[in-house]
């Protein structure tokens, strides 16, 4: 497995430079079963990433770009009256693919992001009372501006929970932009990116990584951090039991990435951050002092004792 994990990260390597770890980042949700939001402000690649791996997962994908008119029917499809057959015909909508690029989710309205909620939750959409399950693999790649951009609104809690985890890519450094400038003079990376595996390749990766050993001592460490979260002063509303099985998804498969069939408590804390942060609903007093979700998972996950590893190699 290791050997084709290390193929895809090349291969989206090639198109995205200077961002390694984010690229592994996005590949472990992936395997995990989860679902990516990448914030940052526009031109810094967050659409190219998402493209750049439907195309060497071998995924069909479809793009959504978020307005304010994106009506729910656009996500989860309609139904029309067929004159031939004399019933309604469903039309499907851009859910029904392998990857999702929603792009500029948070442009939209309410009502609009939480036509996905049940789409990432349940991997399922309903329209006229009548539910169908969507492909398989399905993936939701989204991108959101900064909040406080022009014509942007917050994301709600609900949805926040939904995404395995959110990332930011950042500028390049010089280095790599000027690598960047240089090799799309002439040509598009992304042109001579090539597919790795499928969609059936895809989901025996993360069938794969889920079977990778976690011990009750670990499930017990995931619970104790979540607990911190919710006693912690600085957070109204902590890590949900939702977080928390995303953190155990997210752990094994950062141990299938490192070549391991066992977790051990570094795998929960290399994920952590960037499971836990976007759940973290802040006091007054912590945003009155300006702190972040990120620094304030940081100083949780260090208060929380390591079980001993050898307990898992054992296990």
């Amino acid at each position: 497995m290791q050997t084709v994990t290390n193929e895809i990260l090349r291969e989206v390597n090639r198109v995205i430079l200077g961002k390694q770890d984010q690229v592994r980042k996005v590949l472990l949700a992936i395997l995990a079963g989860g679902h990516v939001l990448l914030e940052d402000v526009p031109g810094v690649g967050k659409t190219t990433m998402a493209m750049a791996f439907a195309r060497v997962l071998g995924l069909t994908t479809r793009r959504v770009q978020f307005t304010s008119d994106t009506m729910p029917s656009d996500i989860v499809g309609f139904s029309v009256y067929d004159k031939d057959s004399g019933s309604l015909k469903y039309q499907p909508g851009a859910v029904m693919t392998n990857l999702l690029l929603a792009d500029e989710i948070n442009r939209t309205s309410a009502k609009t992001q939480s036509a996905l909620l049940e789409a990432m939750e349940e991997r399922r959409v309903t329209v006229d009372g009548v539910t169908r399950a969507l492909p398989v693999p399905f993936v939701v790649l989204a991108t959101q501006n900064p909040v406080g951009s022009a014509g942007t609104q917050r994301l709600p809690e609900s949805q926040l929970d939904r995404f395995l985890i959110r990332l930011s890519l950042g500028y390049p450094d010089v280095k790599s932009q000027a690598m960047l400038m240089k090799e799309r003079h002439h040509d598009d990376p992304m042109d001579a990116c090539r597919a790795v595996t499928d969609a059936q390749g895809l989901v025996e990766l993360c069938a794969e990584a889920m079977r990778t050993h976690m011990s009750d001592d670990m499930y017990t460490y995931i619970a104790l951090l979540a607990q911190e979260t919710r006693n912690d002063p600085d957070v109204q509303l902590g890590l949900s039991p939702r977080g928390a099985l995303a953190l155990a998804r997210a752990a094994r498969a950062n141990a299938c990435l490192e070549g391991r069939d066992y977790a051990v408590p570094d795998d929960v804390l290399a994920v952590f951050p960037d499971v836990t942060a976007h759940r973290l609903v802040l006091s007054a007093r912590a945003r009155l002092h300006e702190v972040t979700a990120q620094q304030l998972a940081a100083e949780i996950a260090s208060r929380v004792k390591k079980p001993d590893v050898k307990e898992f190699r054992l296990g």
